[in-house]
């Protein structure tokens, strides 16, 4: 399983820190986690 990086909505680059607040180095927005859309979905169906 790969983890996708975490982009900011405002300028699109990738974010530091984290997991519950991430910062951008670009634009210098703070962002909380849970304001991010970075659910996991697998590429493959999982069984059940």
């Amino acid at each position: 399983m790969t983890m996708n990086s975490t982009r900011c909505p405002r300028c699109h680059n990738e974010l530091d820190e984290g997991p519950i607040m991430y910062r951008c180095g670009t634009c210098r927005r703070a962002v909380f986690a849970a304001d991010l859309e970075n659910e996991f979905v697998p590429h493959e169906p999982v069984a059940a």
